[in-house]
């Protein structure tokens, strides 16, 4: 099984390398944010060990990244940040497991084991909505049959949407999720997102699925 170890001290990163490859896994290790967001989008990881604090991106980032990305690989967050919001932080984003630094190899290596017996939790490949359908893992939507052409942006707030469907999602979560910045009053792109989308999913349709709730959000269900 293949681990990516995303780590930015030589030497965790190192004893790391050693003790799980002495385990019987392949490992890949990455000393910084943008390198270790690369590899952990193009290969084919079981578990990601992830550090918080590296040189030009973040761990917090790297995970959300990977989670707005559809990728669910399994991740243990390596970190000496130990407070309560940390660790709540963490798992709200998607981490499988949290673990503090300094740590002992054999805890981690029981938690590793414990994560990939898991297994990495599955998303539904196609979501459903009426006749709105997504397949995820060929980015293709279709409505009442017909291909609906969505940019990747499109996509991402139609997944959002779909997986969350009946839910008032708020302007700022949404900005948050598909876009991974924080909502102000200045920031339209959302509403000029939710104007293309609706122009390709719901106006040449007689249903309207996407719909406005005022001073709160969107919300995609069908009434």
């Amino acid at each position: 099984m293949r681990i990516l170890v995303i780590e930015d001290e030589n030497k965790t990163a190192a004893y790391l390398r050693q003790g799980l490859t002495e385990n019987g896994f392949v490992v890949d290790v990455c000393s910084n944010g943008d390198d270790g967001l690369r590899q952990a989008l193009s290969l084919d990881n079981d578990l990601i060990v992830l550090d918080v604090m590296l040189p030009r991106r973040d761990g917090w980032s790297i995970l959300n990244a990977l989670r707005q990305a559809g990728r669910q690989t399994p991740v243990l967050l390596l970190t000496a940040r130990d407070t309560v919001a940390d660790k709540v932080r963490g798992l709200e984003l998607g981490a499988d497991d949290y673990l503090i630094k300094p740590f002992d190899f054999a805890e981690l290596l029981a938690r590793v084991r414990s994560i990939l017996r898991r297994g990495p939790p599955r998303r539904d490949d196609v979501l459903r909505l009426a006749d709105l359908e997504l397949n995820w893992p060929c980015r293709r939507a279709t409505r009442a049959g017909k291909r609906l052409d969505l940019t990747a942006k499109e996509l991402a707030l139609l997944e959002l949407l779909l997986r969350r469907q009946g839910e008032a999602l708020s302007r700022s979560l949404i900005a948050q999720q598909v876009w991974d910045v924080n909502f102000d009053s200045d920031f339209n792109v959302l509403e000029v997102a939710i104007r293309r989308l609706r122009s390709k999913v719901d106006d040449p349709f007689p249903r309207q699925l996407i719909h406005t709730i005022r001073g709160v959000g969107y919300v995609l269900e069908e009434r």
